[in-house]
């Protein structure tokens, strides 16, 4: 990880195919303003990089080899949108090289307690998603950092690790 000349962080949301075209079009622009709104809080030395989420074990897979071998990409940090099956998570994780962070958190900060529903939950909870994610995570004995809480907190946002450009072995700094 040496000589990073612009280093960057990319931004991984975990979803299903099953959710459909119209709902999974929601989590791409719902992830697409979280990035946005983390790069222009200016909290995080780091610029964050949106990917497309991903449904797929193949999708996965290539993108964990992609950040393997993208020479500014530091790390990663993953966000399991509603529920994600991690079991398709497990080919991917395992051939990462690359530091990653599990954002446990959701798009929306506060619940429409007199209008929730199912399709609010399947658009905008990640906790079904998160929770079997931190599991597989243990499971698969992965080394890596949980940050819990939402994601426009700015105390949220401070533990999110930063590249440590002192060291070459290490490149997310551990829990604060």
């Amino acid at each position: 990880m040496k000589n990073l000349e612009a280093p960057e962080i990319w931004y991984i949301t975990g979803s299903q195919h099953l959710y459909g075209e119209q709902t999974l079009n929601q989590v791409a622009a719902n992830s697409q303003k979280i990035v946005e709104e983390l790069n222009g809080s200016q909290r995080l030395p780091l610029k964050l990089v949106f990917k497309t989420p991903l449904t797929q074990p193949h999708e996965i897979r290539g993108l964990c080899l992609e950040a393997n071998n993208a020479p500014n990409c530091a790390g990663l940090i993953l966000w399991m949108h509603t529920f994600s099956p991690s079991k398709m998570w497990i080919g991917g994780l395992s051939t990462l090289r690359k530091p990653f962070l599990h954002l446990h958190t959701q798009f929306n900060r506060d619940l429409p307690w007199n209008t929730i529903d199912m399709d609010f939950m399947n658009l905008n909870q990640a906790a079904h998603g998160d929770r079997e994610a931190g599991f597989i995570h243990t499971r698969l004995r992965l080394n890596r950092k949980v940050v819990v809480g939402h994601w426009s907190d700015a105390q949220v946002q401070d533990r999110i690790p930063v590249l440590d450009r002192e060291s070459s072995e290490q490149c997310l700094l551990p829990n604060r």
